[in-house]
Parts: C-alpha cells; structure tokens; sequence
C-alpha cells in the first residue's frame, strides 16, 4: 500500500496550502477557519493511522536529504538500516533521499520493512524507491507524532536543522518521561562532537542534569548501535507490545 489516498497537489494547490497554514500560524483567526483547520488536522493523523496501524514495531533512523549515494554517510546508512532490520524491526525514516534512501535501501536489501513519513514541501521532496508504505503529511508536527509513536529506538545519523529538531524532541520527550527511555544513538562522533560539547556546557551551567547526558549514546561503530538497540528496545521493551490488532475489511484494511 503505497500511500494511494495521498496523490501529489500540483505547484498551484501547494502554494495555495502552505499559505493557509502560514495564515494559521500568523495568529488568532475567525473561530470557524480556525475548525475547519483542526479538521484537517485531524484528517490527517487518520490516515497515517490507517497507513501504519499494522505495521511492525520500528526503528526510526533520520538523517541529512542531501547525503549522495556513495559517500562514507549514505553507506553507514544502508548498513545501520540492515542491521536494523536483521533485529526484527521495521526501519522508519522520513521518507525522502539521501540518508533517509540509505536506510531505507538497506532495510529492504536485508528482507526486512521499510517504513516512509515523508513532507509535502515547496521544492517536492519525493518518496524514495525503497519504501514498502510510506504517508505524505502536510504538517511537520504530525509527521513527527507519526514517526516516535510507532519507533522503539531512535538513531541519528549526520543531518541538519532537522535533524536537530528531531534528536532534541526525542531527547525532551525521554527526559520529561512522555514516551519510555528507548535508545538514543548518534552516529558519527566527530560530526556530533559539538553537541556533546554544547551539552557539557549545559551541564557545568547546570541547565541539564547529569542523567540527561545518559539519554544518548555516541559511536562510530554499527555493532555497538545494533547492540545499544537490541538491549534496551528489543529486551526490555518489545515484549510489552504483543497485541496484535484485526483488520476489519468494512474499514478498507
């Protein structure tokens, strides 16, 4: 199921859309525009329940769009979705290209699901070739519930303003205990050294505590990810979720 209810707007209703959600950002609007929007909010995370409500529990793995095939940070992807996938999870990412292709690619490889919540943005960011099902959202903020609601484990891979965005929502929602302590794991020391440097700083400042800078783990190496993974999601956590849910063929499932 390749998210057919979820065709494409061409460059004009796109426009026309990122418009009306800019206008509801601005501020406060008439009470009715302002229904009618939650509507389509609403909307919205139905159909990515609908998408994923009977997918398997899931790793999600995010990362730079613009990591090229062939590059160090593209195939340390395509082996982390491998191995992701060779532990029995699905591999969930945003959707799009570069490290999200890469995870994606590797999970699919392996034999294992490879889960898409792509964006709908000004320049089309596509869904990649590699994907088993994938949701397109117009709102960032449902993307991200759709992609931590069903992930046990999250790993980070080289990225930017986004990727950011995604580690300290993971981290904050950890910390001030919405979701279950499940692995965090940045991959990539030297590139995410200034964040462990930024952090140590939080902390002799004491804006952080000392068990925050426990919520995450740092490596180069997939082995001791795929481990960090396999002890605290698969062990601890997995065996939690067992119910399995029907499909009801009224419903289209």
């Amino acid at each position: 199921m390749n998210d057919q209810n979820n065709g494409q707007p061409d460059a004009a209703q796109r426009d026309a859309q990122f418009r009306e959600e800019r206008y509801f950002l601005e501020g406060p609007r008439s009470r009715a525009r302002e229904f009618f929007f939650l509507l389509k909010i609403l909307w919205e995370f139905i159909r990515g329940f609908r998408i994923f409500h009977f997918s398997p529990p899931c790793i999600a793995v995010f990362g730079s769009a613009r990591v090229l095939p062939g590059s160090p940070h593209y195939d340390a992807a395509v082996k982390m979705g491998a191995g992701i996938a060779g532990l029995g999870f699905a591999v969930m990412t945003g959707g799009g290209p570069g490290i999200m292709e890469a995870a994606s690619r590797g999970a699919k490889e392996a034999g294992g699901i490879a889960l898409g919540c792509n964006i709908r943005l000004p320049m089309e960011q596509k869904p990649n070739p590699f994907l088993h099902k994938y949701f397109t959202s117009r709102f960032f903020f449902v993307r991200k519930v759709l992609m931590f609601k069903y992930s046990y484990g999250y790993v980070i891979m080289p990225g930017g303003i986004g990727t950011l965005d995604e580690l300290f929502e993971a981290l904050t929602l950890i910390q001030t205990k919405k979701v279950l302590d499940f692995p965090v794991v940045l991959f990539g020391s030297q590139y995410w050294e200034p964040i462990n440097t930024m952090l140590t700083r939080m902390l002799e400042e004491r804006m952080v505590a000392q068990s925050d800078l426990n919520l995450f783990l740092v490596t180069d190496n997939i082995e001791d990810a795929l481990a960090h993974i396999r002890q605290t999601a698969l062990l601890k956590y997995r065996a939690k979720r067992t119910k399995i849910f029907k499909k009801f063929i009224f419903l289209g499932e």
